[in-house]
Parts: structure tokens; C-alpha cells; sequence
């Protein structure tokens, strides 16, 4: 009887399963991306679209990139047509970055961010975090132990003091 009580006390304390980080993104630059090869370091994901009221913050996210990546950070931004306001193509959504928002971040190939059909990232973090983008420029800072360490809406600017306050804690500095 000791056992089985020892054996469900273990059980009960295995934690929930984790995020998804080894799942593939595809690289609007070819190739594919994981968020387990960035371990070790802060991760800002940014479900992003290019005809959104909010696409400006590509500024903000850009800026982050160039303030915080030589201590670390990266800034992940990944296309998404789930609320209808994508281009059409990768190399669209690619050349459109690139010539008005001079964009040099890590960026994925447009992917489902919502639903049943979301990547497996973002359904790891609905599950685990009870986080689910509700519009583009979406924020999700994983630490760099791999959890989620903020969650923020569209509506929060990616320079804001909530923003790099969250983003500095895990730092050097």
C-alpha cells in the first residue's frame, strides 16, 4: 500500500507537459526554426500581419532587436493570416518587411497561430499558459528556461517600459 502511495504522489507531481519548443516554424529565409535553439536565452515571439492597424510596432520590434540582441534577446516575429490581414505570400510579407520596416529579426513562414490548426507552439502555450493571440502583435516572452514569463495584447507597444522591464530581467547587464 506504501508504494502505491509513493507512486501516486510522484504521478500527481509530474508536472503539466511543457511548451512545444521544438517545433518547427519554417524560415521565410528557408530552411526551419525551433525556439529550443535559442534555449539559454529570452525569446520575444510576435504573431505579426502586414495589413494590420498595428503593423507599425514592426518599428518597435526591430528596435528591440537592435537594443537587447548582443545581450541575448531574440526577437521572433511570425506571420499569421488567422485574422485575415496577411499578404498573400512569404515573399510578399518578406519584401514588404524588409523595404518599409528595414526588418533583420528572425521571422517564420506566414503559420496558424489560432485554433485547431495553430502551430504547436502556440498550442502548448493556450494549454500551458492560457494564452491565445485574440488579434495580431501579440506578445509572448519565454525566459530562458523555456517558460512563459509575460504574455501581452496587441495594444501594448513593443518599446513599452512593461515591455523591456520584462525583457531586461533576464539580461545580463
Amino acid at each position: 500500500m506504501r508504494h502505491l502511495a509513493i507512486l501516486f504522489t510522484f504521478l500527481w507531481a509530474v508536472p503539466a507537459a511543457a511548451l512545444n519548443l521544438d517545433a518547427e516554424f519554417g524560415n521565410i529565409d528557408g530552411g526551419t526554426l525551433k525556439l529550443s535553439d535559442w534555449a539559454g536565452r529570452p525569446v520575444l515571439v510576435v504573431n505579426t500581419a502586414s495589413q494590420c492597424g498595428f503593423t507599425g510596432q514592426y518599428e518597435g520590434l526591430q528596435a528591440l532587436h537592435d537594443t537587447y540582441s548582443a545581450r541575448g534577446l531574440v526577437v521572433l516575429t511570425v506571420p499569421s493570416d488567422d485574422f485575415r490581414q496577411e499578404l498573400a505570400t512569404e515573399e510578399k510579407v518578406k519584401e514588404f518587411c524588409e523595404i518599409n520596416y528595414g526588418l533583420t529579426l528572425p521571422m517564420t513562414t506566414i503559420t496558424p497561430v489560432t485554433g485547431a490548426k495553430a502551430h504547436p507552439f502556440y498550442a502548448s502555450v493556450a494549454e500551458e499558459a492560457q494564452f491565445e493571440p485574440s488579434w495580431n502583435f501579440n506578445k509572448i516572452l519565454l525566459a530562458p528556461d523555456g517558460t512563459v514569463a509575460a504574455t501581452h495584447g496587441a495594444t501594448t507597444r513593443p518599446l513599452s517600459r512593461k515591455v523591456t522591464q520584462a525583457i531586461e530581467a533576464f539580461l545580463p547587464k
